[in-house]
């Protein structure tokens, strides 16, 4: 077998290995994933996921890694405005736009990602213990470009709060994060309604998001920049 087939052949086992991960983790958390669960599901033996992982915290960092990867993709498009508008932090409708796109954006990527969803969810009740093992492993990125424009759209007047930037982001994902855990219950509240239709999303999207941005900026009229 050549090289390039070897190479082939172990980048399709490694996929698959952390396909199966991924939906283990999703369904059990790490605690309740079990090596032999993820073989069985991968259609590959323990023996190749250990010597392609290590153990079962690496698999779960690897599979952290890679939805972190996407994640990071994302930013890149959400934070390309920033490269190109000087005056995005200091006009109010500009901003409202700047921040209304990014949340749509992050909704959109967790409803697309089921099971990094429902891993999040497990992270949040075991209280992140997991998660603070491998936290220095996944990249972190734009914090700086970040707390420059909120630092500059606070001088301007626009945000209601300078509490940490970091911070809000992360509880505009949770917000966003929540509403789609939640949907199973919420359709139990409406059992005649569909809430995964097209129209229910767009919807409830845009409700979280206007929610979200509302806490965040003043309500400035055109008017009154």
């Amino acid at each position: 077998m050549s090289t390039l087939r070897r190479e082939h052949n172990a980048e399709a086992a490694r996929a698959a290995i952390l396909g199966a991960a991924e939906q283990i983790f999703a369904e059990q958390g790490f605690d309740g994933a079990r090596i032999d669960a993820i073989a069985a599901a991968s259609s590959y033996n323990k023996s190749l996921i250990f010597q392609y992982f290590g153990d079962k915290l690496k698999l779960y960092t690897a599979v952290l890694q890679r939805a972190n990867r996407e994640a990071t993709e994302l930013q890149a498009q959400i934070m390309a405005p920033l490269l190109t508008n000087t005056h995005l932090a200091t006009d109010a409708q500009q901003l409202r736009s700047f921040f209304e796109s990014a949340f749509r954006a992050v909704f959109e990527h967790l409803l697309a990602r089921p099971r990094f969803l429902r891993i999040l969810m497990w992270e949040m009740a075991e209280g992140w213990r997991t998660y603070t093992q491998v936290n220095e492993q996944l990249q972190s990125t734009h914090i700086e470009q970040l707390e420059t424009l909120f630092a500059t759209a606070q001088r301007a007047g626009l945000l209601r709060s300078a509490f940490s930037p970091a911070i809000q982001l992360t509880m505009a994902l949770q917000t966003c994060q929540l509403y789609l855990a939640s949907r199973p219950f919420y359709q139990t509240l409406l059992p005649n309604s569909d809430l995964t239709s097209a129209d229910a999303l767009a919807q409830a999207r845009e409700h979280v998001v206007n929610g979200i941005v509302a806490s965040m900026m003043f309500d400035i009229s055109p008017n009154d920049t």
